[in-house]
């Protein structure tokens, strides 16, 4: 007896084990296995304790409204097996590290093949990494690589769908097994289950990808993306409808919902039970059955009445004047209706249990959105009415900052997915989660350059830091004499008298050598040479000599006193992420032409301010150099006077601000404006050329100029602080 009960206590053990090697991924998703899924579920943001809300339905009882039976077990694991055959995969064990350490993170992709047409949607992926920094030629030189085949629509009833995927790739001797490969993709599955089926092995290949569902996305390793149209724009984008820092007017809805109602099929039990927050007042929640080939086949006795009532409302009109969205699940766990919700400065209310959602690695969407459930649908109004007013502020100024940060266009989609795979190669140098969720966003911080706040002029106010209180000036020498100038000694001697420069570099960037050390004029601050490669855009690399956080960018023949350089300073310090400076022009629509114009007629609209004489942060150089791709550094370099308004465009398009204009004397303003015209042709094409290439304006309009207290005023001048600049 003692026997058999051994044996049967072995088997038992035996059993367990086997269970345990072979079937591990399946015990996992048992909540007394609590595994990675799981952490990631806790992860998601939620605005309130799903404790405190009381679902309506009890988890054992059937929900109808036409849902369909659920997959068995057996269907389920095969459909898992075939999409998701590496699950396992994680940056450490499915990316090739070495890849990336001689030259850096390069992105290659691979040639179009002939008669492999692509989908417009695609083929702005494509053309958004061709525009990006990151891209080589040369695969030897790839960290990363994208397929040139269309793996965006893998519904198998869709007519862009692309067969014989598998075949195709393991042709390619790059492919490797999936390693180092980043796969895009929109719709997975088809009808009924739309499971996340791709129809092909993706190996251990990245996904970036729309409607991921918690279960099968891999922490670390994969990339959930928002799904968007193929209307959405390549570059620039639609701006917000809430501007930066303003308050919305009190809107006509409190929650909102317009689309269809699925009468069967999976995501038509949520859609269904809208109806029933419904009000007509403040809550406005519309559905149509009309939609599909066979809707009256299905159609119950609702559908008369909704569809009238759908018609009776505008879908805009509602986006635009409704606090939160409702963004319920489709077909498929994402939709077009969460981009359009973030962009209206509609707060998203999600009810799409399972979904990761887009960039959650990097945004914390507890800011933005709130996430419901779709078991708790019914309590969903009486819990957003419960948000507090400057709460509600606080989300609305969220979404836009999200949306224009990250969401606008295809462009930023593409890169903000480049830039979180780049963070895991360097964990110790990635952005922190507080860089991706305050402006400027993540796309405009560079890791390299710092890890420390304090560094960056955006975050100064914050966190309670504050500029360098010295500068260095830097002065660019164009002579073809290969001499130093008068003006260019007078400006060195009024500069190195500025109680505040730490030292002056010269970019010497004359066909001649620069004259030697003793003919250069003697000054209090260390004065540097830099030869230079005789390109503008020189003036803006990010150079070690300078250690100061500003920067006075000058001319060789810029006519500037101790006075000017010293307000203009102490202006900057109060404005360090802004260009502060003096020679000042503007930009206008010219709807003649249909085209950016620019002037140099001194009126008091300003846009622009030359960085002949200008202040800004050390930083700027590096988003220069760095962030802006090779080809649009090259447009500028082929274009006479072009650099100064790149830098400026530059600022605008981080900061959303304008430049600062300041006091300056007369004779330097006469000079500036002689330069100004004889390169004003090439300045108003190079204007055009970079609207066009952001795909939107970033320049903004100012009147704003600062003068010293007491300026020009009628009182002695023993009691101003600049007596200088009124002469």
């Amino acid at each position: 007896m003692q026997t058999r009960k051994k044996y049967i206590l072995l088997t038992f053990l035996a059993s367990w084990l086997l269970l345990f090697f072979f079937g591990g991924d399946q015990l996992r998703r048992f909540a007394f296995f609590p595994g990675r899924k799981a952490a990631a579920r806790r992860n998601w943001p939620r605005w309130t304790d799903r404790s405190l809300l009381k679902s309506f339905a009890d988890p054992e009882e059937p929900q109808g409204d036409g849902d369909p039976a659920p997959l068995s077990p057996r269907e389920r694991r095969a459909a898992w097996l075939s999409s998701y055959r590496s699950s396992r995969c994680r940056m450490e064990t499915c990316f090739d590290f070495s890849r990336c350490e001689r030259h850096g993170f390069k992105v290659f992709t691979y040639p179009q093949e002939r008669g492999q047409p692509v989908s417009e949607t695609y083929g702005k992926i494509l053309s958004s990494i061709e525009r990006s920094r990151y891209r080589t030629l040369r695969p030897e030189e790839a960290c990363l690589f994208i397929l040139s085949i269309d793996t965006l629509d893998r519904d198998r009833l869709s007519g862009q769908y692309v067969r014989d995927v598998d075949e195709k790739i393991r042709g390619f001797p790059l492919w490797n097994g999936g390693r180092n490969h980043l796969i895009f993709n929109l719709y997975s599955g088809t009808w009924p289950g739309y499971t996340g089926e791709l129809g092909f092995d993706t190996g251990q290949a990245i996904l970036a990808r729309a409607s991921f569902d918690t279960l099968s996305f891999r922490p670390g390793f994969d990339v959930s993306i928002p799904l968007f149209s193929k209307e959405h724009p390549q570059r620039g984008g639609d701006r917000g409808r809430l501007r930066r820092d303003s308050v919305p007017p009190r809107k006509k809805y409190l929650l909102v919902f317009k689309g269809k109602r699925y009468l069967t099929g999976i995501g038509s039990g949520t859609r269904n039970a809208l109806h029933h927050i419904h009000n007509g007042k403040d809550i406005i929640s519309l559905t149509t059955c009309k939609h599909g080939k066979d809707w009256q086949k299905h159609k119950d006795t609702r559908c008369d009445k909704d569809n009238v009532d759908y018609e009776r409302f505008d879908y805009q009109e509602l986006l635009h004047n409704s606090t939160f969205c409702i963004v319920p699940r489709g077909r498929r766990l994402g939709s077009f209706r969460f981009l359009e919700a973030l962009q209206a400065a509609c707060i998203p209310v999600l009810l799409s249990d399972g979904w990761e959602l887009p960039f959650s690695e990097a945004i914390d969407w507890g800011k933005a959105a709130v996430v419901g459930s779709e078991r708790l649908l019914l309590q969903i109004p009486s819990a957003v009415r419960c948000i507090r007013p400057e709460r509600v502020l606080a989300f609305q100024q969220q979404t836009q900052f999200l949306w224009d940060a990250y969401f606008s266009s295809v462009d930023k989609i593409v890169h903000t997915t480049l830039e979180i795979i780049k963070d895991r190669l360097s964990p110790h140098r990635a952005r922190s989660r507080f860089l991706w969720n305050a402006l400027p966003g993540g796309l405009l911080v560079l890791p390299g350059f710092s890890t420390h706040l304090g560094d960056f002029p955006f975050y100064y106010l914050q966190h309670g830091y504050s500029p360098s209180k010295k500068f260095t000036a830097l002065i660019r020498a164009v002579s073809q004499a290969g001499s130093l100038s008068q003006p260019m000694l007078r400006l060195i001697q009024a500069v190195s008298g500025s109680q505040y420069c730490a030292q002056i570099v010269v970019l010497w960037s004359c066909e001649k050598p620069p004259p030697p050390s003793g003919k250069w004029p003697q000054s209090t601050v260390p004065l540097t040479i830099i030869q230079g490669r005789r390109k503008l855009s020189d003036r803006f690399l990010p150079f070690g000599a300078i250690q100061t956080d500003a920067v006075l960018s000058l001319d060789e023949d810029t006519s500037l006193s101790t006075s000017e350089v010293d307000f203009a300073f102490s202006v900057w310090r109060s404005f360090p992420e802004r260009i502060v400076g003096f020679p000042t022009q503007s930009h206008f629509w010219d709807p003649e032409r249909g085209r950016w114009g620019y002037t140099s007629s001194w009126t008091n609209e300003l846009s622009i301010v030359l960085t002949a004489a200008a202040f800004y942060h050390r930083y700027y150089h590096s988003l220069f150099s760095e962030y802006l791709p090779a080809g649009l550094r090259e447009l500028v370099d082929g274009l006479a006077a072009c650099e100064d308004i790149l830098m400026n465009v530059l600022v605008a398009a981080v900061t959303k601000l304008p430049p600062i204009k300041v006091t300056q004397r007369k004779q330097h303003k006469e000079g500036v404006a002689r330069q100004a015209d004889r390169r004003f042709s090439q300045r108003q094409d190079c204007l055009d050329q970079l609207a066009d290439w952001f795909g939107y304006m970033p320049l903004v309009s100012s009147r704003l100029r600062l003068d010293p207290v007491l300026f020009k005023d009628q009182v002695s001048v023993l009691r101003k602080k600049y007596p200088s600049l009124e002469k």
